[in-house]
């Protein structure tokens, strides 16, 4: 993760769903003090899946990760808000925009983008197999 720390601090999006908020504790941090990227992407992928829930109307797995960008490392005790917009609904498949704001434990009320990503999940049936989106 990126290690510049002249971050903008910037609004909360107004035009996506917040779909989670968090709190990193430090049993998910590296040696250095930041949270690992894998732990954000776990909760991406949780947040990323809310919306298409939604349409797929039963089982679905995730399938693709589009693009994944870490632009400020995450600190132990920020509150993470992760904010989610649908991007496309194919046949099978469902694609999601997600973005994560860090509002800092000791600057509270200031936010700044710390990661940003695009997923995709797929509706499936019982046996894994991709199956239709559901289109009512």
């Amino acid at each position: 993760m990126s290690a510049n720390s002249s971050a903008e601090v910037v609004s909360l999006p107004t035009d996506k769903e917040l779909v989670l908020k968090v709190i990193p504790m430090p049993a998910d941090c590296n040696a250095n003090g930041d949270i690992f990227g894998g732990w954000v992407m776990a909760q991406v992928d949780l947040a990323g899946s809310v919306i298409p829930a939604r349409y797929a109307k039963g089982r679905m797995a995730t399938v693709a990760v589009n693009q994944f960008i870490f632009k400020q490392p995450v600190r132990v005790g920020d509150i993470l808000s992760f904010f989610c917009e649908l991007s496309r609904i194919g046949n099978t498949s469902i694609t999601v925009q997600v973005e994560v704001y860090a509002e800092r434990f000791r600057s509270q009320g200031r936010y700044i983008k710390v990661t940003e990503a695009s997923l995709t999940y797929v509706a499936i049936d019982d046996d894994g197999k991709p199956r239709p989106v559901p289109k009512d």
